[in-house]
Protein backbone atom coordinates (compact mmCIF):
# COMPACT_ATOMS: atom_id res chain seq x y z
CA UNK A 1 0.00 0.00 0.00
CA UNK A 2 3.12 2.32 -0.59
CA UNK A 3 1.56 3.84 -3.76
CA UNK A 4 -0.94 5.33 -1.66
CA UNK A 5 1.65 7.46 0.19
CA UNK A 6 3.59 10.36 -1.09
CA UNK A 7 7.24 9.61 -2.38
CA UNK A 8 10.04 11.22 -3.93
CA UNK A 9 9.39 8.38 -7.10
CA UNK A 10 7.20 5.66 -7.52
CA UNK A 11 8.11 2.33 -9.62
CA UNK A 12 5.47 1.87 -12.95
CA UNK A 13 3.99 -0.83 -11.10
CA UNK A 14 2.98 1.70 -8.29
CA UNK A 15 1.71 4.66 -10.84
CA UNK A 16 -0.41 1.31 -12.54
CA UNK A 17 -1.64 0.44 -9.35
CA UNK A 18 -2.45 4.13 -7.96
CA UNK A 19 -4.23 4.46 -11.19
CA UNK A 20 -6.51 1.48 -10.78
CA UNK A 21 -7.78 2.38 -7.06
CA UNK A 22 -8.21 6.38 -9.02
CA UNK A 23 -10.35 5.09 -11.22
CA UNK A 24 -12.36 2.73 -8.89
CA UNK A 25 -13.09 5.14 -6.59
CA UNK A 26 -13.82 7.81 -9.13
CA UNK A 27 -16.43 5.26 -10.46
CA UNK A 28 -17.85 5.02 -7.03
CA UNK A 29 -18.43 8.59 -6.39
CA UNK A 30 -20.39 9.13 -9.48
CA UNK A 31 -22.38 6.01 -8.84
CA UNK A 32 -22.90 7.97 -5.25
CA UNK A 33 -23.79 11.42 -7.45
CA UNK A 34 -26.43 10.06 -9.05
CA UNK A 35 -27.44 10.27 -13.26
CA UNK A 36 -28.10 13.37 -12.92
CA UNK A 37 -24.69 15.15 -12.43
CA UNK A 38 -23.90 12.75 -15.19
CA UNK A 39 -26.85 13.76 -17.57
CA UNK A 40 -27.02 17.40 -17.04
CA UNK A 41 -24.82 19.99 -15.66
CA UNK A 42 -26.46 22.30 -13.41
CA UNK A 43 -25.17 25.11 -11.44
CA UNK A 44 -24.01 22.73 -8.29
CA UNK A 45 -23.11 19.73 -10.65
CA UNK A 46 -20.88 21.59 -12.47
CA UNK A 47 -19.15 22.64 -9.11
CA UNK A 48 -18.77 19.26 -8.23
CA UNK A 49 -17.59 17.94 -11.36
CA UNK A 50 -14.94 20.60 -11.49
CA UNK A 51 -13.49 20.24 -8.25
CA UNK A 52 -13.79 16.12 -8.09
CA UNK A 53 -11.79 16.22 -11.32
CA UNK A 54 -8.68 18.21 -9.96
CA UNK A 55 -8.42 16.68 -6.45
CA UNK A 56 -7.95 13.19 -8.63
CA UNK A 57 -6.09 14.27 -11.41
CA UNK A 58 -2.87 16.21 -9.35
CA UNK A 59 -2.33 12.65 -6.78
CA UNK A 60 -2.21 10.61 -10.36
CA UNK A 61 0.00 12.60 -11.89
CA UNK A 62 2.41 14.08 -8.83
CA UNK A 63 4.49 11.15 -6.76
CA UNK A 64 5.03 13.76 -3.91
CA UNK A 65 1.23 13.90 -3.32
CA UNK A 66 -1.07 11.02 -1.98
CA UNK A 67 -3.82 9.20 -2.24
CA UNK A 68 -5.19 9.43 0.86
CA UNK A 69 -6.17 13.19 1.48
CA UNK A 70 -7.60 13.18 -2.16
CA UNK A 71 -10.05 10.82 -1.28
CA UNK A 72 -11.35 11.48 1.92
CA UNK A 73 -11.81 14.83 0.46
CA UNK A 74 -13.69 13.56 -2.58
CA UNK A 75 -15.79 11.33 0.05
CA UNK A 76 -16.36 14.88 2.14
CA UNK A 77 -17.42 16.90 -1.03
CA UNK A 78 -19.84 14.10 -2.11
CA UNK A 79 -21.18 14.25 0.88
CA UNK A 80 -22.00 17.53 0.79
CA UNK A 81 -23.34 17.22 -2.88
CA UNK A 82 -25.93 14.84 -1.78
CA UNK A 83 -26.88 17.49 1.52
CA UNK A 84 -27.19 20.12 -1.25
CA UNK A 85 -29.68 18.34 -3.13
CA UNK A 86 -31.51 17.14 -0.49
CA UNK A 87 -31.63 20.49 1.03
CA UNK A 88 -32.63 22.14 -2.63
CA UNK A 89 -35.53 19.63 -2.50
CA UNK A 90 -36.80 20.23 0.88
CA UNK A 91 -35.63 24.15 1.49
CA UNK A 92 -37.57 26.57 -1.36
CA UNK A 93 -34.72 29.12 -0.69
CA UNK A 94 -31.48 26.36 -1.45
CA UNK A 95 -34.00 24.71 -4.47
CA UNK A 96 -34.03 28.58 -5.66
CA UNK A 97 -30.37 29.09 -5.56
CA UNK A 98 -29.32 25.65 -6.44
CA UNK A 99 -32.22 25.30 -9.27
CA UNK A 100 -33.38 28.47 -10.80
CA UNK A 101 -36.23 28.86 -12.59
CA UNK A 102 -36.29 28.82 -16.17
CA UNK A 103 -35.71 32.40 -18.19
CA UNK A 104 -38.38 33.23 -20.53
CA UNK A 105 -36.44 34.59 -23.90
CA UNK A 106 -39.40 34.33 -26.04
CA UNK A 107 -43.53 35.05 -25.15
CA UNK A 108 -46.08 34.97 -27.86
CA UNK A 109 -43.45 35.83 -30.83
CA UNK A 110 -41.94 38.57 -28.71
CA UNK A 111 -37.95 38.59 -27.85
CA UNK A 112 -37.26 39.32 -23.46
CA UNK A 113 -33.80 41.30 -24.20
CA UNK A 114 -33.44 41.79 -20.34
CA UNK A 115 -33.70 37.64 -19.41
CA UNK A 116 -31.51 37.37 -22.49
CA UNK A 117 -28.73 39.56 -20.66
CA UNK A 118 -29.15 37.21 -17.80
CA UNK A 119 -28.96 34.49 -19.40
CA UNK A 120 -25.76 35.60 -20.95
CA UNK A 121 -26.64 34.87 -24.52
CA UNK A 122 -25.89 36.19 -27.93
CA UNK A 123 -28.96 36.38 -30.23
CA UNK A 124 -26.83 34.87 -32.89
CA UNK A 125 -26.66 31.34 -30.31
CA UNK A 126 -30.26 32.09 -29.50
CA UNK A 127 -31.30 31.69 -33.55
CA UNK A 128 -29.30 28.79 -33.96
CA UNK A 129 -30.94 27.06 -30.75
CA UNK A 130 -34.45 28.23 -32.87
CA UNK A 131 -33.12 26.21 -35.76
CA UNK A 132 -32.19 23.31 -33.92
CA UNK A 133 -35.88 22.50 -33.07
CA UNK A 134 -36.90 23.44 -36.65
CA UNK A 135 -37.96 27.17 -36.51
CA UNK A 136 -36.83 29.61 -38.63
CA UNK A 137 -38.90 32.72 -37.49
CA UNK A 138 -39.06 34.04 -34.18
CA UNK A 139 -42.67 35.09 -34.83
CA UNK A 140 -43.88 31.82 -34.49
CA UNK A 141 -42.78 31.14 -30.99
CA UNK A 142 -45.50 30.87 -28.53
CA UNK A 143 -43.13 30.48 -25.68
CA UNK A 144 -39.25 30.03 -25.57
CA UNK A 145 -37.11 29.33 -22.14
CA UNK A 146 -33.83 28.78 -21.21
CA UNK A 147 -33.26 25.92 -18.49
CA UNK A 148 -31.33 25.62 -15.73
CA UNK A 149 -29.19 23.21 -17.43
CA UNK A 150 -28.34 24.55 -20.55
CA UNK A 151 -31.37 23.94 -23.08
CA UNK A 152 -33.78 26.04 -24.84
CA UNK A 153 -37.31 24.92 -24.67
CA UNK A 154 -39.58 25.98 -27.64
CA UNK A 155 -43.16 25.77 -28.12
CA UNK A 156 -44.44 27.27 -31.47
CA UNK A 157 -48.18 28.44 -31.96
CA UNK A 158 -50.92 25.40 -32.51
CA UNK A 159 -51.55 27.38 -36.09
CA UNK A 160 -47.83 26.90 -36.68
CA UNK A 161 -47.24 22.92 -35.63
CA UNK A 162 -47.42 19.61 -38.09
CA UNK A 163 -51.03 18.07 -38.42
CA UNK A 164 -50.91 15.29 -36.57
CA UNK A 165 -53.07 11.85 -37.92
CA UNK A 166 -55.67 12.98 -34.22
CA UNK A 167 -55.74 16.59 -36.04
CA UNK A 168 -57.61 14.71 -38.56
CA UNK A 169 -59.22 12.22 -36.81
CA UNK A 170 -56.99 9.12 -38.82
CA UNK A 171 -57.10 5.80 -36.91
CA UNK A 172 -53.51 5.05 -36.35
CA UNK A 173 -51.62 1.73 -34.86
CA UNK A 174 -50.20 1.32 -31.47
CA UNK A 175 -46.70 2.18 -30.52
CA UNK A 176 -44.59 -0.32 -31.20
CA UNK A 177 -41.02 0.05 -29.26
CA UNK A 178 -38.03 -1.81 -30.86
CA UNK A 179 -35.29 -2.94 -28.76
CA UNK A 180 -32.10 -5.12 -29.38
CA UNK A 181 -32.43 -8.56 -27.95
CA UNK A 182 -29.10 -9.80 -29.57
CA UNK A 183 -25.95 -8.13 -29.91
CA UNK A 184 -22.64 -9.37 -30.93
CA UNK A 185 -23.73 -13.24 -30.54
CA UNK A 186 -25.23 -12.10 -26.79
CA UNK A 187 -28.90 -12.33 -26.22
CA UNK A 188 -30.35 -10.22 -23.23
CA UNK A 189 -31.54 -12.43 -20.83
CA UNK A 190 -33.30 -9.50 -18.48
CA UNK A 191 -35.20 -8.52 -22.08
CA UNK A 192 -36.02 -12.12 -22.63
CA UNK A 193 -37.53 -12.50 -19.03
CA UNK A 194 -39.50 -9.10 -19.54
CA UNK A 195 -41.08 -10.35 -22.11
CA UNK A 196 -41.68 -13.57 -21.05
CA UNK A 197 -40.01 -16.07 -23.60
CA UNK A 198 -37.37 -18.74 -23.20
CA UNK A 199 -34.11 -18.88 -25.34
CA UNK A 200 -35.47 -21.85 -27.29
CA UNK A 201 -37.98 -19.41 -28.17
CA UNK A 202 -35.11 -17.06 -29.34
CA UNK A 203 -33.49 -19.57 -31.50
CA UNK A 204 -36.35 -20.54 -33.15
CA UNK A 205 -37.14 -17.09 -34.26
CA UNK A 206 -33.73 -16.31 -36.09
CA UNK A 207 -33.32 -20.01 -38.02
CA UNK A 208 -31.58 -20.35 -40.05
CA UNK A 209 -29.03 -18.34 -38.38
CA UNK A 210 -27.36 -19.34 -35.12
CA UNK A 211 -27.36 -17.23 -32.21
CA UNK A 212 -23.19 -16.83 -31.97
CA UNK A 213 -23.52 -15.53 -35.31
CA UNK A 214 -26.13 -13.15 -35.12
CA UNK A 215 -24.77 -9.05 -34.72
CA UNK A 216 -27.85 -7.75 -34.10
CA UNK A 217 -31.28 -8.93 -33.56
CA UNK A 218 -34.28 -7.08 -32.20
CA UNK A 219 -37.61 -7.81 -31.08
CA UNK A 220 -40.79 -5.37 -30.72
CA UNK A 221 -43.63 -4.70 -28.67
CA UNK A 222 -45.22 -7.71 -30.40
CA UNK A 223 -42.57 -9.97 -30.14
CA UNK A 224 -41.28 -9.75 -33.49
CA UNK A 225 -38.34 -10.60 -33.87
CA UNK A 226 -36.05 -9.09 -37.02
CA UNK A 227 -32.51 -10.42 -37.86
CA UNK A 228 -30.33 -6.86 -38.78
CA UNK A 229 -27.08 -8.36 -39.02
CA UNK A 230 -25.34 -11.77 -39.32
CA UNK A 231 -21.98 -13.02 -39.50
CA UNK A 232 -21.02 -14.77 -42.73
CA UNK A 233 -18.44 -17.77 -42.47
CA UNK A 234 -17.72 -16.61 -39.51
CA UNK A 235 -15.74 -13.44 -40.62
CA UNK A 236 -17.80 -10.71 -42.53
CA UNK A 237 -21.39 -9.88 -42.27
CA UNK A 238 -24.19 -8.88 -44.23
CA UNK A 239 -27.21 -7.21 -43.52
CA UNK A 240 -30.99 -8.46 -43.77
Amino acid sequence: MEFFKSQESLTALQWILRSIVGFVFLLVAAKMLGQRSISQLRFLDFIIALTLGNIIAHPLSDEHLGLKGSMITTVMLVVLYMASIWLSLKVPVFKHFFDPPALTLIQDGKLNYRNLGKAKLPIEFLYAELRKSNVEDIAKVAYAAWEPGGTLSVFVHPANQPVTPEDLKLPVQPFNLTKPIITDGHMNHELLRDIGKEQAWLEKQIQPARLSDVILATVDSKHTVQVHAVRENGSGSFYT
